[in-house]
């Protein structure tokens, strides 16, 4: 596709402020953007309207790209974000940030919430089918889609004629729950699709049997997994196509953070040393695991930060014991300083977590990682040597003790973990790979 790449180098040449290069500060040699292109996300959520890790990425992806000259549209769900039980107030249509480079259309429909559940049970979108059509056939260079599952589904991919990337932030490509957690119990060992979304009381997609989504996907040029366990299953679950791994990122820590007492920690006193578990809390990441084999005779605690539909089971779970203690909703920058204080951050996921957000936030902040040896965790923290894995849940809190005991053996976890946040972590490392894939693809179709 000559055309996508051709046009971004004639407007540049007549447009200022130039962008700059992607590889900045700390990027290193390599792959470097400085035509001006312009990009549009297609996501169900987008902050405020969104509840977990993908969102965020949008957000801090379309920034950094406007922050370098770059044009950004997002188009995301505010009826999805309803739809989940999040409460969505009147907003302008569209939302200009940065000098109006990154506008964000913020898609509602006469239809309310029925259009989400239209997208769920189609595969298409449904009531703004033309909206979302004239919004993607508009001149972008790049179209990048995220999770569609709410906002226009398998369909949408066909939309435009720039070049398409798709990034799987969790499994919805193969999986309709999104997350390979069969029957809501365990890690989906092989796919048994329709009995595990009965059990779960969701509604059936019949168009994932009629191939729709396989044809779909041929529209993408290339697919962006987080970790390499992610490509590898998705393309074990009979997705086709070209892919390729492009870890997170974060945003470089803060020097100035907020006292821990602002941060749930109590007031007037020194706060004792603390393992954290950062996440939302249903039952899939584990919680209900690991609250039962903390140690009640180790000189830490265990303090949770996060809400969700397991807070109240599992406050009476751990309503006897001392060293636990329920922090509710921690925003920014109050978790960092949190994760930089901890003794080490806990991940007891019992699902495969693509790449967890949570885990480069730790890194950041020079804090090791005591996950479960699982999916994407595992992956992260072995590469980085960040942190020790555990398999069953009472190796646990041996892995605690040694982290809580060995000051030495703590502190070359978290130097290893801030190395492999600057060597691949940071929005400089991202956005080099980014658009070195970007260019990969366009090379592809030429």
């Amino acid at each position: 596709m000559a055309g996508c790449l051709a046009r971004a180098t004639r407007r540049t040449a007549m447009a200022e402020p130039a962008a700059t290069s992607a590889a900045g500060p700390g990027g290193g040699g390599g792959a470097r953007m400085s035509r001006r292109l312009r990009f549009c996300m297609v996501t169900t959520f987008y902050p405020p309207y969104g509840f977990g890790g993908d969102a965020i990425y949008v957000q801090r992806l379309s920034r950094e790209l406007a922050a370098r000259g770059h044009e950004v549209d997002v188009v995301h769900s505010i009826e999805a974000y309803r739809a989940l039980g999040g409460k969505a107030g009147e907003r302008p249509a569209v939302v200009e940030e940065m000098d109006g480079r990154l506008r964000i259309h913020g898609l509602r429909s006469p239809a309310g919430l029925l259009w989400p559940l239209a997208v769920q049970q189609t595969g298409g979108p449904a009531f703004r089918a033309r909206t979302l059509r004239a919004l993607l056939d508009r001149d972008y260079d790049v179209i990048h889609y995220h999770n569609i599952s709410l906002v226009g589904g398998p369909e949408v991919l066909n939309y435009g004629r720039a070049i398409k990337l798709y990034t799987m932030h969790e499994y919805w490509l193969v999986c309709p729950t999104h997350v390979l957690f069969r029957d809501g119990v365990e890690a989906c060992p092989e796919p048994r699709c329709l009995t595990c979304i009965l059990r779960q009381k969701r509604p059936p997609q019949l168009w994932r049997y009629t191939g729709k989504l396989a044809r779909a996907a041929r529209s993408v040029d290339l697919f962006l997994a987080l970790s390499r366990f992610s490509l590898e299953m998705h393309r074990a679950r009979g997705l086709e196509g070209r892919m390729e791994v492009l870890p997170t990122f974060v945003p470089r820590p803060s020097e100035e953070l907020p006292p821990l007492t602002e941060a749930g920690a109590p007031e007037n006193a020194t706060p004792p040393p603390f393992f954290l578990f950062a996440g939302r809390l249903e039952r899939l990441k584990g919680l209900h695991t690991l609250i039962p084999v903390f140690p009640r005779n180790i000189a830490a605690e265990l303090w949770i930060a996060g809400e969700g539909s397991e807070s109240a089971a599992l406050r009476r779970l751990a309503a006897d014991h001392p060293g636990v203690r329920f922090l509710g909703h921690v925003p920014e920058p109050r978790l960092s300083a949190l994760m930089r204080a901890a003794v080490a951050l806990v991940m007891p996921s019992l699902c495969y977590e693509a790449s967890p957000l949570v885990v480069a936030e730790a890194y950041r902040q020079g804090t090791p990682v005591v996950a479960r040896r699982l999916g994407g965790m595992a992956e992260a923290v072995e590469d980085a040597a960040g942190g020790l894995l555990y398999d069953k849940d009472e190796e646990c809190p041996e892995a605690l003790r040694r982290l809580l005991q060995s000051p030495g053996e703590r502190r070359r976890f978290g130097e290893s973990g801030r190395a492999a946040y600057e060597r691949d972590l940071t929005p400089e490392a991202h956005l080099e790979r980014y658009f070195q894939l970007i260019e990969e693809a366009g090379e592809t179709r030429r």
